[in-house]
């Protein structure tokens, strides 16, 4: 197991280019139909173990995060939204099976309501973003893009929103070696 100590100084996330942030999960409307939704419930971990086996994936990183009893979510980063589109669509991932699963009582008419799925997706551009971390280890965009002090990008937020690489960033599509999936804390 990884351990992540925190940094006893001010960082920002030293991403460049275009960010790529999908919230995706799931609300229990009725606790009581566990049926419906433990499976929905066990289908996150599965997708983001099989994430994890193929970096190739365009998964960055990700959080595991709760808003209540009812709500659970994922905060993920990823390399671009093609990569993020490719796995949306590629036949025989967990996803796949999930949606079609999902999408075939839908069409049956089948959907009680017992509980309820979403997902955002953002595609940020350069200029459009900016961290910053006191004390902390590397986390949200700094684990998915590396952690840097915050002097290298401005004190200010108004300086880390203007900030621009000197060179380019690379142009959305080329490859890159992504870090592991795994979750922060694992």
């Amino acid at each position: 197991m990884r351990r992540r100590f925190a940094v006893a100084e001010r960082t920002t996330a030293a991403a460049e280019g275009t960010v790529v942030v999908l919230l995706i999960g799931m609300r229990i409307n009725r606790f009581w139909a566990v049926h419906h939704w433990l499976p929905v419930l066990v289908s996150m971990p599965r997708m983001l173990r099989e994430l994890g086996k193929r970096p190739e994936s365009g998964l960055l990183k990700y959080i595991l995060l709760t808003a209540s009893p009812r709500t659970y979510y994922v905060v993920q980063y990823w390399e671009s939204k093609e990569k993020l589109y490719a796995y949306a669509h590629a036949p025989g991932t967990v996803h796949h099976r999930a949606w079609t699963f999902v999408n075939g009582k839908e069409r049956a008419g089948k959907v009680r309501g017992h509980v309820g799925l979403w997902h955002e997706a953002y595609v940020v551009p350069q200029g459009n973003y900016e961290s910053i971390y006191a004390d902390m280890p590397a986390f949200g965009l700094a684990a998915a893009h590396g952690q840097i002090p915050l002097e290298r990008r401005g004190r200010r937020a108004k300086d880390r929103f203007a900030y621009r690489p000197e060179q380019p960033a690379r142009p959305e599509g080329t490859e890159t070696t992504a870090p592991s999936a795994v979750a922060d804390g694992a």
